[in-house]
């Protein structure tokens, strides 16, 4: 598996979910209080304007992932950072990924920051404390599936 795969495969799993079969569900998401607003399989109406969200395939935003984000903006990054970064740029508006990633190449200081992100956003606007735990946990699962990646990457090597 790419590191390119290995971090897609966490991040849809948290964009879509997965259907009783263990499928993908195609995530598609047009709650009124979520700011992120319409999206599918995470590919948001907002940052993807020319998209038609409603009927984009998983092809389809795979290659949107691979092209927009992955790229040029994570492809650089040493695993398993490269795989925080990938999902905080899905998840977040690139100015929000610039600054948890300033100044570290600590992938744990940057999970570490973003819940703490995620706690003043809430603190900013009340309305988005619905999604709060669900962002925790996406975030305790990112840190195991780094860790994951770091111990067996680490006994490759030696």
């Amino acid at each position: 598996m790419t590191s390119f795969e290995y971090a897609l495969a966490f991040t849809l799993l948290w964009e879509c979910g997965k259907n009783p079969d263990g499928s993908l569900k195609d995530g598609y998401v047009n709650d009124p209080d979520d700011l992120g607003g319409e999206t599918k399989f995470g590919i948001s109406k907002k940052a993807h304007p020319e998209l038609d969200i409603k009927n984009l395939t998983v092809s389809q935003a795979c290659e949107v992932y691979y092209n927009d984000y992955w790229k040029p903006k994570a492809m650089s990054l040493p695993m398993p950072l490269g795989m925080v970064a990938f999902d905080i740029y899905v998840n977040h508006s690139y100015a929000t990924a610039k600054m948890l990633l300033r100044d570290t190449s600590d992938w744990k200081t940057v999970i570490q920051r973003r819940k703490d992100y995620r706690g003043q956003r809430v603190q900013r606007n009340p309305s988005q404390a619905k999604y709060l735990n669900g962002w925790l946990n996406r975030d305790n699962d990112l840190w195991k599936a780094a860790k994951i990646y770091e111990d067996e990457n680490v006994r490759t090597i030696t």
